[in-house]
């Protein structure tokens, strides 16, 4: 007499494959926990730290020129003790730490936070002047090194935008400890600008982009009147407008270049020769 099989058996019978993946999982999960325990414990040395500790190591890093140590410590300060005056301090020392750190970009985002957060903050003029320093490039300078690279390529955003942020101190906070220093920087700032532009406007008249240059010139005029590079931008203006064939306008440049420098040597006449004014490449 036959014996009849078992359903279990059949299906068992059945799925050989089952068994072994089952067993691959069991063996698995044993050895990743078995594991762990050879893992070496991440100790975190400031656990425990008050703010005015996690504080006083961070700036010490800070002045020491760990720059990036000190970021680490400032963050895990703010991120610890959101409430504090600490926390609050902490997050300029930040923006400073990626300036010292030629870190600008991270500078002005962590200065922008920080306004954003603490618009009334007794501090928050020292954030508009170090994001104005962040887009300042004290040492190249806007117009510092022509070598090598062509002044109309360069972008003058930066400057634009280290000029709002030193305006935005000056004109928020007159009596602000940083504002003279941002007001030189103002000025230096707009004769880079027009400078820039004139530079621009000198590129188009070597292409003999008579009308391309004369706008140029006349926007130095509209948005710097009182920089140094409005009297070579006048000469630029005569010279495109002659081209252009435009000789009431031409005359009307000339007759401005006159009056307000007299002894410009583009006031005792500009004409295009081989070896233009202009042509300084």
């Amino acid at each position: 007499m036959l014996k009849r099989r078992s359903s279990g058996s059949t299906a068992f019978n059945r799925a050989p494959g089952l068994t072994r993946l089952v067993g691959g999982v069991l063996l698995a999960a044993t050895l990743t926990l078995g594991g762990c325990g050879l893992l070496p414990e991440v100790v975190d040395e400031t656990a425990g730290w008050s703010a005015q500790k996690l504080y006083g190591e961070a700036k010490d890093n800070l002045n020491s020129g760990n720059y990036e140590r000190a970021v680490k410590l400032f963050e895990t300060l703010e991120a610890r003790y959101p409430f504090g005056r600490y926390a609050q301090q902490a997050q300029l020392e930040i923006a400073y730490a990626y300036y010292k750190d030629n870190e600008p970009i991270s500078a002005i985002a962590a200065c922008d936070r920080f306004i954003k957060l603490h618009p009334n903050h007794p501090n928050v003029d020292y954030a508009y002047y170090l994001k104005g320093l962040a887009n300042f490039n004290d040492d190249l300078g806007f117009l510092g090194k022509l070598v090598d690279q062509d002044l109309s390529e360069r972008d003058p955003r930066a400057a634009r935008d280290a000029f709002l942020a030193f305006k935005e101190l000056v004109t928020r906070f007159p009596d602000s400890k940083y504002a003279e220093d941002a007001t030189a920087r103002m000025k230096y700032l707009v004769n880079a600008l027009a400078s820039n532009e004139v530079h621009v406007a000198k590129y188009y008249l070597k292409r003999r982009a008579w009308v391309a240059a004369a706008n140029r010139a006349k926007e130095v005029l509209k948005t710097y009147p009182e920089a140094p590079a409005m009297e070579e931008a006048l000469a630029i203006m005569v010279v495109a407008y002659e081209e252009l064939g435009l000789t009431d306008l031409r005359d009307d440049a000339e007759r401005v270049l006159k009056l307000n420098f007299p002894d410009s040597k583009y006031a005792r006449g500009v004409s295009i020769t081989e070896k233009a004014w202009y042509r300084f490449w």
